[in-house]
């Protein structure tokens, strides 16, 4: 029996554009469990980034209702939006927005103390985390612009996980890097969902997509069909056919 961990009920975003009214979700009835890879896939235009905003947070739904554990966080305010994120959500961007005046230590460190005022316990985390994604002490002493996008990305994953976080959301984390630097971040994540790690991705990309052991597939602000992959494993052809055969399905 899993772990319901957000739940959305007639969950729907609307804007206002050129007068018109465009409707991005509408009435979406999720449950997201505890440890699960969860996918979110689609079309361009299908809504999927602004379900993973809304799942975490990060915008408001124009109706429905959203909750985390026992917390209806569709009722909070910015200011408690922004505390709820904080503490419980972690966040990976096709863009890595690292701070380019500060080392990537210093990067990870300045989100850590957004939570966590003890700057030696953190820094010993932070390291513990480095060296999980295979990033060297030299490494993360430089800035930013002097590392590569795969290093960059795999920071951006630390800076993500180094309060804890109930869950991790991710939105396109490979779509700027090559394919070395996207299949070892792709590798991280699986890594840490290994762990226990909840992690909630957005993509497009089927090799990334794969990772999941639920995907779910948007069209049209509705999530049209799920499929579960279970366990993830390299080089099961099968696990590539199912989901292949379930995107057909689905349109892709």
């Amino acid at each position: 029996m899993k772990n319901t961990l957000i739940k959305t009920e007639r969950l729907s975003k609307s804007f206002s554009c050129g007068g018109a009214m465009q409707h991005v979700l509408k009435n979406v009835d999720l449950e997201l469990y505890k440890g699960d890879f969860t996918v979110i896939m689609g079309a361009s235009g299908a809504g999927k980034s602004t379900l993973l905003y809304a799942l975490s947070g990060m915008d408001t739904p124009t109706l429905g209702k959203i909750t985390f554990g026992e917390k209806t966080i569709s009722d909070l305010s910015s200011d408690g939006l922004a505390l709820f994120r904080k503490e419980h959500c972690g966040f990976v961007f096709q863009q890595i927005y690292l701070i380019d005046t500060m080392s990537v230590l210093d990067n990870v460190l300045a989100a850590g103390l957004l939570v966590n005022k003890d700057k030696k316990a953190l820094a010993v985390r932070a390291r513990e985390l480095f060296k999980a994604v295979d990033i060297p002490e030299e490494t993360i002493h430089k800035f930013p612009a002097q590392i590569s996008g795969g290093e960059a990305q795999r920071a951006g994953i630390v800076r993500a996980l180094i309060n804890s976080p109930e869950i991790l959301f991710a939105d396109e984390p490979t779509g700027a890097l090559n394919s070395k630097s996207g299949l070892d971040v792709l590798d991280t994540l699986t890594s840490f969902n290994e762990q226990g790690q909840s992690v909630v991705m957005v993509t497009h990309d089927m090799r990334s997509a794969r990772r999941g052991n639920r995907i779910l597939y948007l069209k049209d602000g509705i999530i049209m069909g799920e499929c579960d992959l279970g366990k993830y494993a390299p080089n099961d052809e099968e696990r590539h056919k199912k989901l292949s055969d379930f995107l057909t399905k689905m349109g892709w």
